[in-house]
Parts: C-alpha cells; structure tokens; sequence
C-alpha cells in the first residue's frame, strides 16, 4: 500500500515507522513547508493519506486530500466544529474520511468499556463522576479529542449529566460533568473516569505507555480505509459495538 503522510512530527514519524515495518511505503510526506504537493503526482498516487497536524490546518488538509481523490484517517483534534461538513462531503460527495479520537486499540476498548460502566451506574445517582486527562506540554488542544468522546459517551448514557465543562469553568450546576485537563513533560496519555459517593469510588483508568500504539492503530485505520468508501471510525473497523 502507498501511503501519503501529513504532518512529520512525532506521530508523522512514528506512523512511518509502523507503516514500513507492515511492508507498505511512504510515497508523499507534507508538513507545514511543503504543502503545494498537495498538488504533486506522488501525493496523487497514494492509496491513502494519514494526517496528524494542527487544528487549524486539519480541514484545509482534508479538502487537499478530497480534491487529489485521496482517502483520509485523520489523527488530528481539536477542529470537530467542522465534522458535519466532512461526514456531508463524503455522503454526497463520495469522499472516503476515517476519523477517530484516539487510534490505540486499549483507548477503544476502554471506550467501550466506558459505555457500560455509565450504563451500569445510571441507575446509581449517590456516584458522582468526574474525569481526567494528562498529555504532553506539545499538545495544542484541551480537552483532548478522547477526553471529549469519553465526556460525550457519559453524557449519553447519564440522565444526571447533561452536558461537560471544564476544570475551572464550574459553574456548580451538578448537571455538569467536569473534565481537569493536565499538560506536563512528555506523557503521552492518561485518561481517568471516576465515580464517587460518600463511601467509596470506582475508577477506570488507561495510560499509554508510547506512541506506538496510537501508530499502529493508525496504520491498521489506512489499511482498512483504503478499500472502503464513506465516513468510517474505529467502531467500523474494531466492530466493539455501541
């Protein structure tokens, strides 16, 4: 498979790493000083394009890729604004766009598991909930894009939490389910769902180790992405249900 890469960061390079190692080849890297290959036959050639970059160029990007006809896993958070635009381009459009919060198979799996567990404690209104989340000093957005989809999924599936804020934005309406963000060194991710009463609290947790993981899930998101058509997620490809 030939893959297209946008964005040369650290996830760039670790993508590219994981994606040689699977026998496919880079054929098109473009990152902030290079964006007129866009336009350049080799970019054009790629079977799919992986992008992790910057919230503010992530859509730009994406209509790059669109206009090559290139099928896109986007890695980047913090544009979700404009998702109703994509997922729209691609229905009428016939566009192809892979997106996910979070491409680690254990972040997935702890989504899922998430789901559950405020399926479970719906019925448990003495338990409070809360949520954390720890990354990097490099990353741009807060809360992260995974912090949001958990957030999200809890709000669904919790008649007492309507909507999410962040940690210094309470208001004290106990309808508000409170996100505290933390950037500090080079963690590449924690994320903390907790639940409290007067007696004792339930947590689940998950850590990244590296950025491997979120590489190779990628990779396998590109692998899946490139014969498809649509606006696809890590649901489509782990199947873990709702």
């Amino acid at each position: 498979m030939k893959i297209a890469l946008i964005g040369y960061g650290r996830m760039g390079k670790a993508i590219e790493k994981t994606a040689q190692a699977r026998g496919h080849r880079v054929v098109s890297v473009i990152d902030v000083d290079n964006r007129d290959d866009f336009r350049s036959a080799a970019f054009g050639s790629a079977d799919v394009a992986i992008e992790f970059s910057a919230p503010s160029a992530a859509f730009d990007n994406y209509m790059e890729c669109f206009a090559a006809g290139v099928p896109v896993v986007a890695g980047t958070t913090g544009w979700l604004e404009r998702l109703d635009e994509v997922k729209a381009i691609c229905e009428t459009g016939g566009k192809t766009f892979f997106y996910a919060s979070n491409y680690s198979i254990g972040v997935n799996i702890f989504f899922a598991l998430n789901r559950h567990l405020a399926r479970l404690m719906n019925d448990f209104p003495a338990y409070d909930v809360r949520m954390s989340e720890t990354h990097h000093i490099h990353k741009l957005d807060a809360p992260s894009g995974t912090a949001i989809t958990l957030a999200e999924d809890l709000t669904a599936g919790l008649d007492r939490k309507e909507r999410w804020t962040t940690r210094g934005a309470e208001d004290g309406d106990a309808s508000a389910l409170v996100i505290e963000s933390v950037r500090e060194g080079e963690t590449p991710g924690i994320h903390e769902v907790t639940y409290e009463s007067e007696i004792d609290y339930i947590q689940i947790r998950h850590s990244a180790k590296s950025r491997e993981g979120f590489a190779l899930g990628a990779v396998l998101a590109a692998e899946f992405t490139a014969v498809r058509k649509g606006f696809l997620g890590m649901d489509d490809l782990l199947h873990l249900g709702s």
